[in-house]
């Protein structure tokens, strides 16, 4: 059933993925038989329409691949040592935020299954395949609820014996990623990098005696953890082929490598395309990429809308499901906009009720309905108390890095427990966000850059009913004169 619907996922998508200005208008035929024009063309256009489907059903795993090299780019290697930091501006990530502390760590499967012991405490973490798939969850989401325990990574297939007393979480490929934050309770930033540091991550086979991953802090250190610089060019195609020849084959998206061996792309073979494929693969990772941002930021879906009187979106389209799945089969649209701006994915992440971990709604028009610009200034009106049991922020994001805005301000995110922990709760608080300073609200408000457009992002940590049944709303971004 699974591969079924990966199949009509692909041919759907194939079917509505291709440009009108690279498909030809009409074939010529002879006889029956295509002109040597026309054979031509049919292949350059069906080449195209594969490799168009095959980047946007492909994007996940080169962008986790990002997440992998922004670590080893700062000397952080696969099984010797993982990465924390108390995240700000300079690391550039799709939507990272500066809530709470992040680590993450390269959990390689394949000398054997991975332990991580997870102390208790205020932590949210996840395992994703190298799919961006999801494998399980960890800490307050995840079976301990907080409470400590320990995890285990094993790859699919594994025949070994099975330790007694650990959640267990099967993945199918040998590389993944295990993100957690520690949550900065009370504003307490210290402590909660003291809270990653307590975690363990150990192969089980040196259980009896373990070596720990060394946590390595990048808090001060420029970091770009993303596939920008892969995501429209010949690049992209040549790291997903580096990742395809090194992993393991995941039975269920057999049709998605078919698709990568009509384009060359197959493992155990070398990657060689002639002028005419790098010019087809180079227009389709620019037209996935560009196809992807509509999704993202411009989708026509009216299930992104919350309050029908507001701007605000949510991010999410498939609540509870962290593989986009539907009766229906696979939600592609969900899923393009999801990873076009996102990276990992949890059902906890997508979960609409209360006491879900965390929540996400953004924003990318103002009040009258135009993209947010760097060059205006623009208030944002929050009603008190916001219904979150823990905290809440809203940060602002580059449009096109879609990672947290970079000025002189050094600063993205106005957080309750930070920037606005002192202001009063019982009435409406007004954040302002713009390249010109308001007078007496400095400390509410963020610095834009002219010439780039930006989107915002609400998070609520620990969410209560209100912000579900609509009676809780924000105000739209409205410009300032």
């Amino acid at each position: 059933m699974i591969r079924f619907k990966l199949m009509l996922s692909t041919l759907l998508l194939a079917a509505s993925t291709s440009p009108i200005a690279q498909v030809a208008t009409g074939y010529t035929f002879e006889q029956g038989y295509p002109t040597p024009q026309t054979t031509q063309a049919a292949r350059n256009d069906a080449d195209f329409q594969r490799a168009v489907t095959a980047y946007r059903f492909w994007y996940p795993t080169v962008s986790v691949e990002g997440i992998f090299n922004g670590n080893r780019q700062l000397g952080i290697k696969d099984r010797e040592s993982w990465g924390m930091a108390a995240a700000g501006p300079r690391q550039v990530g799709f939507t990272l935020n500066s809530d709470t502390p992040y680590a993450s760590a390269v959990i390689d499967l394949s000398q054997g299954p991975v332990v991580i012991e997870l102390p208790p405490g205020p932590y949210i973490g996840l395992v994703d395949d190298h799919n961006q798939g999801w494998v399980q969850d960890l800490g307050i989401p995840g079976p301990d609820a907080g409470k400590g325990g320990k995890y285990l990574v094993v790859p699919a297939g594994y025949k070994g014996e099975l330790p007694k007393g650990y959640h267990v979480g099967t993945s199918p490929s040998l590389m993944n990623l295990f993100a957690v934050r520690a949550l900065p309770l009370e504003g307490n930033v210290p402590r909660a990098l003291d809270a990653l540091r307590a975690i363990k991550i150990y192969p089980l086979s040196s259980a009896a005696n373990p070596r720990p991953l060394k946590l390595v802090d990048t808090s001060d250190k420029p970091m770009d953890s993303s596939s920008l610089r892969w995501e429209n060019n010949l690049q992209f195609w040549e790291v997903l082929h580096k990742i395809i020849d090194e992993e393991r084959i995941v039975p269920q998206f057999l049709p998605m490598y078919g698709l990568l061996a009509e384009l060359g792309i197959e493992k155990g073979k070398p990657f060689n395309p002639d002028a005419r494929m790098k010019d087809i693969l180079e227009r389709a990772a620019k037209s996935g990429r560009d196809q992807m941002l509509v999704s993202a930021f411009d989708s026509a879906r009216s299930d992104r809308v919350n309050w029908p009187d507001r701007k605000w979106e949510w991010v999410g389209l498939t609540p509870g499901s962290a593989q986009f799945e539907t009766p229906a089969g696979m939600d592609l649209e969900s899923r393009d906009r999801w990873f076009a701006q996102a990276i990992v994915t949890s059902p906890a992440m997508f979960r609409r009720s209360a006491g879900a971990g965390s929540l996400y709604w953004m924003a990318v028009r103002d009040s009258g309905g135009a993209f947010l610009d760097g060059g205006k200034n623009y208030k944002l009106t929050i009603p008190q108390p916001v219904p979150g049991k823990l905290f809440w922020s809203v940060t602002i994001y580059d449009a096109e890095t879609r990672s947290q805005v970079q000025t002189d301000q050094d600063k993205a995110a106005l957080r309750s427990l930070f920037e606005l922990k002192d202001v009063p709760t019982n009435a409406p608080l007004d954040l302002y966000v713009g390249p010109s300073t308001p007078a007496g609200a400095e400390g509410r408000w963020i610095k834009t850059t002219p010439g780039k457009g930006w989107f915002a992002y609400i998070r609520i940590y620990g969410p209560e009913a209100a912000a579900f049944d609509k009676s809780w709303k924000p105000g739209d971004f409205e410009q300032v004169k």
